[in-house]
């Protein structure tokens, strides 16, 4: 990299995150002088072209939108066989850690969220584009209340091919739908159930299904309903469940068909007019003849056998034939799921969110669990955790790891060094309290009628920007107001005050002299002419440079 410049103009400041195939920084774009987000897939990664292909994809399918809710992709390249995105860095925290810190949300809040989510996935949609990881994790919050979903690494355009059988059953087992645990290809709906499942856990404060492992939860979204919010909170309308009934409903027959479908009923949920809602219910539908309904319990898909027959015999063999096809459907669904792989691979289990908690707390918690956590301890500054408590974890918290799994730990070691604004104020006095916090400060003297040594400009690092006060990287550039400088003038006979004001205006220091008129005759005072200048200090045609101490006398009779 060009004098240690990712495609010779981003300068990488610290690390924000690890992820299962990249790890993302932050950033200063050195041309245009703004901070980015930069996400490097791992070099041994490059040469898997499963692998990269599911990056460019990431890469290709954000740059598409351009949505005040989605974080926008600025440049996308390859720098000495190291594939990046960057993106817009957003300040502040993921919906994830906004749920923690603050449990259920109020439903305003919600549904403010959510119709930001729904716009920005309604987009992503008309450009053919399922996102199909939807979940908090991959949605930031800026301190205004906006969010943006991020992380397309697993999207897919409607025309894309499959990479492998079990790409099709990406995504995180607590926001899957049902048909993407069975391997059915993704289409819109698959986005519209993790969404619900957010709405949900908006309203919650925790998701509706937990497991102890990734298939446990995954057969709950399979086979049970979602529990009822209302039963949480009574006090939320029955618009807002019908909502979440509506998004997760296991048939995608009963499911929104469109983005769009479920914005409109967000947008509209609190209005006094749906207040009084009726409680959705889903009713398969009937013929008038008696038939027997089979329901596959991992499909929902309705299977009609033909009129019910009179004699026990035919009744046998169809109860015969349910069973069977209920067993060849779940075996099937096992399979393509991705469930008997489960069984034959090494035990796992989920990384848990040991974040706030002090290194020996996340330790044993970890241990406990079967992981290894490495002893080497990586230190970050953070203005959201104290001093010595964990901030994440290498692999990321929720990620599914072997058991046996080396896990590293990202510490805080106190908050950040903010950057304030220091035009108008001394040099003298800046310069030495940031060279204090490891800043190199350059300055650069320049001519002006501000007083010499105030702050004119500053760039490099601009207000508000954080940084490490135990790194030695960073510098500041500051424009300063120099010495004033000028070549002096005939002020002899001028009035007094119009030359002091005449010096003054260029910065100069004045000091004025009255002339003593003891020993004078009347006639030598009747002929002096008072309140003029009779002598001056600097001499005519000089060059006169204004430094500290330094003055100009100008003499006078009064």
């Amino acid at each position: 990299m060009t004098e240690n410049l990712l495609a010779g103009r981003y300068k990488i400041v610290k690390s924000l995150g690890e992820g299962g195939m990249a790890d993302v920084y932050l950033a200063i774009d050195t041309i245009i002088n703004r901070e980015v987000a930069i996400k490097i897939l791992r070099g041994e990664l490059g040469n898997d072209p499963v692998t990269l292909l599911r990056f460019q994809r990431e890469a290709n399918a954000a740059s598409k939108l351009n949505h005040p809710n989605v974080v926008q992709v600025y440049d996308v390249g390859t720098s000495e066989d190291r594939h990046f995105i960057v993106m817009e860095y957003i300040r502040g925290k993921t919906l994830k850690q906004l749920i923690q810190l603050r449990g259920a949300l109020h439903k305003e809040e919600a549904v403010s969220i959510m119709k930001q989510l729904l716009s920005a996935v309604a987009e992503a949609h008309r450009h053919n584009i399922i996102h199909r990881d939807i979940k908090p994790q991959n949605v930031l919050v800026k301190d205004d209340g906006t969010v943006k979903i991020t992380d397309f690494g697993i999207a897919l355009a409607h025309n894309a091919v499959q990479l492998t059988q079990s790409d099709s059953v990406l995504g995180s087992a607590h926001y899957l739908a049902p048909e993407t645990t069975r391997g059915e290809a993704a289409t819109n709906q698959c986005d519209i159930y993790s969404l619900g499942i957010v709405f949900y856990e908006l309203l919650c404060g925790s998701v509706p299904f937990t497991g102890d492992n990734p298939v446990q939860i995954a057969m709950k979204h399979l086979s049970e309903e979602i529990p009822s919010i209302r039963e949480f909170n009574p006090s939320l309308p029955q618009s807002i469940e019908n909502i979440i009934i509506k998004a997760t409903a296991k048939n995608k027959a009963y499911r929104y068909q469109s983005v769009e479908e479920m914005l409109h009923d967000v947008e509209t949920c609190l209005d006094e007019d749906h207040l009084h809602d009726e409680k959705i219910v889903f009713q398969p539908p009937k013929d008038k003849a008696t038939t027997t309904v089979v329901m596959n319990r991992f499909d929902d898909n309705i299977i009609k056998d033909e009129e019910e027959k009179p004699k026990k015999k035919n009744k046998g063999l169809i109860a015969g034939f349910i069973i069977l096809v209920t067993v060849a459907a779940s075996v099937t669904m096992m399979y393509f799921g991705g469930v008997f792989d489960y069984l034959t691979r090494p035990k796992t289990a989920i990384i848990p969110d040991v974040s706030n908690q002090t290194i020996e707390e996340a330790t044993q918690t970890l241990t406990e669990l079967g992981f290894i956590v490495n002893e080497d301890i990586t230190y970050e500054n953070s203005s959201e955790f104290a001093d010595s408590l964990v901030i994440r974890t290498s692999p990321s918290i929720d990620s599914e790891q072997e058991i046996g799994a080396e896990v590293s730990l990202i510490v805080s070691k106190g908050p950040s060094f903010i950057v304030e604004n220091y035009v108008g104020k001394n040099i003298t006095e800046v310069q030495s309290y940031l060279e204090e916090m490891n800043i190199e400060v350059v300055v650069n003297k320049v001519s002006s009628d501000q007083p010499t040594n105030t702050i004119l400009t500053q760039d490099i690092l601009e207000p508000g920007a954080e940084i490490d006060p135990d790194d030695r990287k960073y510098r500041i550039r500051f424009s300063v107001a120099g010495e004033k400088e000028f070549v002096m003038m005939n002020l002899v006979g001028k009035p007094i005050e119009e030359a002091q004001k005449t010096l003054t205006d260029l910065g100069a220091v004045v000091e004025l002299e009255v002339l003593s008129t003891e020993g004078m005759s009347e006639e030598e005072l009747l002929e002096i002419e008072k309140g003029v200048v009779i002598t001056q200090s600097q001499e005519q045609g000089t060059y006169y440079i204004q430094s500290e101490g330094k003055v100009i006398t100008l003499s006078y009779y009064e």
